[in-house]
Parts: C-alpha cells; structure tokens; sequence
C-alpha cells in the first residue's frame, strides 16, 4: 500500500532545506570573519601547528606571567574548587575511550561512517607561549573536554539518525546539525517508507 504525502509537506520540507542553506552560508561567512581574527594576530599554519613570527614570539614570553605571580593573584576559591573541576577528566576519558570502541564495533556493523576523532579534539593552545604551565595545563583540558563531549555527540547524532530520525514533539535546546531534517513528530508514513533513506544519507 503506498503512503500519501501530506498536503503541504513537499513545500514545508523546501522550505527547511532553504534555511538550513542559508544557516549554511551564515556559518561560512561566520568563519571567515574569525579567520580574519587568527590573521590579526599572525599564526601561520603548517601541517595543522600554528606557528609566530620571531618577534611576536618574543612579546608573547614578554607578556607570560609567572607561577608565582599567578598563585598570589588566584583566588582561593578557584584554587579549592579545582580538584572538583579536575576530576570531570577521569569520566571524560572513559567516556572518549568508550564511544571510540562503541563507533569501530556497531558503526562497522552498521555500515555507518565513523567520526573522525582528531576533527573534534583539538589540544593546541597549550603552544601559546605566553601560557604558564597552569595555564596552559587548564587550556589543555578545556580543549580536551569540550572536545570529547563535541566527539562523542557527534557519534551520537549519526546513530540517532540510524535508528530514530524523528523530531521531538516538544522544542529542543541546540540540536545537533543533522536534527533539523529528522522527519516530523507523528510522521509514521515517512518513518515507515524513508528510514532506509535517512540511514544512507551522510
């Protein structure tokens, strides 16, 4: 028995692949002024390591600040809390340990690309050398973390849209990029005829 599309659906679903074009080109353009940013400030890149200029090397280690100067002008709170803010390292690292085997074991089953870890963990600020060695500690976890947890909602996204492309009835705080062409909540028709679609699309 073949499903009717709904009136008004063909347009509905243009008018989500215009937006979505159009965010598309919002992110580029985006880019672009933040690579105008990185180009204020000189670093070149070669084989994916920014590099400086000696002289502005020079005013970086002019501008790092030393341990000592840094411990007396920490607060004490931020030094009680930080073995609390440390410790989210340990479920972290299990966490990136266990999604990577989870995506070579069930995305080979299912024929699903794997996610490329070194897209989403970028550990590179800790070059910076007007970073102390805590500073540049802490840049080496912010950038580690954040990138795990973009890592990991990455391979999440890929097998919600192997198994469950379905929008959620109720709105979503900043959904995950392939969540917006999900089929509609209550859309059964589709979800019985393109699921097919959905698990061999990028």
């Amino acid at each position: 028995m073949a499903f009717l599309q709904p009136e008004g659906e063909s347009h509905m679903n243009e008018q989500i692949d215009a937006i979505l074009a159009r965010i598309r080109s919002l992110e580029d353009e985006l880019e672009r002024e933040v690579e105008k940013g990185r180009a204020l400030y000189g670093p070149a890149i070669k084989e994916n390591v920014a590099g400086f200029e000696q002289d502005v090397l020079a005013r970086h280690r002019r501008l790092k600040m030393g341990l000592v100067q840094f411990f007396r002008e920490t607060p004490l709170l931020n030094v009680l809390t930080s073995p609390v803010i440390y410790s989210l390292g340990i479920p972290l690292a299990l966490m990136d340990a266990w999604v990577t085997a989870y995506q070579h074991i069930c995305f080979r089953a299912y024929g699903i690309p794997r996610v490329k870890r070194s897209d989403y963990v970028i550990i590179d600020r800790n070059h910076l050398r007007y970073l102390n060695l805590i500073e540049a500690f802490n840049c080496v976890y912010c950038g580690y973390a954040n990138g795990v947890i973009s890592y990991a909602r990455e391979i999440a996204s890929r097998t919600e849209q192997h198994w469950c492309p379905i929008k959620h009835a109720l709105r979503i705080r900043d959904p995950h990029p392939r969540y917006q062409k999900f089929l509609d909540y209550g859309d059964a028709e589709g979800y019985r005829t393109k699921l097919d679609e959905y698990r061999k699309s990028d």
